[in-house]
């Protein structure tokens, strides 16, 4: 393995069998259906999850942070198995308490080096400055220069998502009930934004199509270098991918593109049927 081990949280939505041929090691959060615990990945697939959230009598599932044991765990299996240094990369610490959970863990190890960094974002867009981290240390960087350059990443990051509704942002306490009363009431396809680790509503439009070609034109400002195409159990999903690779700035290699679920620890705030892509622009491009 690299001298470098990776570590993320299953909040990255990173395919575990793609997570684990990277050698990326994933904390699980917890999913909670009524008085059932799940840990994120690991006893409840994301499969499972979307078969579960949708049935008619699931209870509304919630999620909680891993605690700072699971990450000594993890951390401590990494250099057992030869890693040196490790690069730990999570979920916003502004919508999750994830991150404090990996620096507190990371603080039992005094004498070991352990790289905790914020995404501030969510979903793959932790993922991809993941597997940006395992390239990084494939090449033979070291712990403290991969987190520099994806401390410093995080800004060519581009997250939108067109959801059905905003009642499951609302139920899971990710935006107010004023905001989600607005959406509601004028019967609109929201379409959010995470920026600097806040969930934002980007634009309101009317229709499912309206969305989609709405999320083409804020995804494609900046020449692309990887991207993400997200969804919730949405069957359009590859007429938007259909939709949206086209349109990139210079256009983009198909195997840096993968169309990717949304797994346990994302999907109670989204719901079912939602569609959208996180970016990773080419660092240096501005808006064409």
């Amino acid at each position: 393995m690299s001298r470098v081990a990776v570590v993320t949280d299953s909040a990255s939505d990173l395919d575990p069998a793609r997570a684990a041929s990277l050698g990326i090691a994933i904390v699980p959060l917890i999913v909670n259906f009524g008085k059932d615990a799940y840990s994120a990945g690991v006893d409840l697939s994301t499969d499972a999850f979307w078969k579960r959230m949708t049935a008619p009598d699931a209870p509304f599932p919630t999620t909680a942070a891993c605690s700072p044991g699971d990450f000594q765990v993890v951390y401590q299996r990494a250099f057992d198995e030869g890693a040196e240094a490790i690069v730990s990369i999570h979920v916003a610490g502004t919508l999750s308490g994830t991150i404090k959970a990996a620096e507190i863990g990371a603080a039992m190890f005094k004498d070991r080096e352990i790289q905790v960094v914020d995404s501030m974002s969510a979903s793959m867009g932790e993922g991809i400055l993941s597997e940006l981290a395992v390239q990084m240390a494939s090449a033979g960087s070291t712990a403290a220069e991969i987190a520099q350059v994806v401390t410093r990443r995080r800004a060519d990051i581009g997250v939108y998502l067109a959801l059905e509704t905003l009642e499951y942002l609302k139920r899971g306490g990710r935006i107010s009930g004023a905001q989600a009363a607005i959406g509601t009431l004028l019967s609109v396809k929201p379409i959010i934004e995470i920026k600097d680790g806040k969930v934002e509503t980007a634009e309101r439009v009317r229709t499912r199509g309206k969305a989609r070609e709405k999320l083409v034109k804020l995804l494609t400002v900046r020449p692309i270098e990887r991207l993400s195409i997200l969804h919730t159990t949405a069957a359009d999903v590859e007429e938007f991918a259909e939709q949206l690779i086209p349109k990139i700035p210079g256009g983009i290699d198909r195997s840096k593109v993968t169309i990717d679920l949304v797994g346990p620890s994302v999907g109670p705030h989204l719901g079912p049927g939602c569609v959208g892509a996180v970016a990773l622009y080419v660092e240096g491009t501005s808006a064409v």
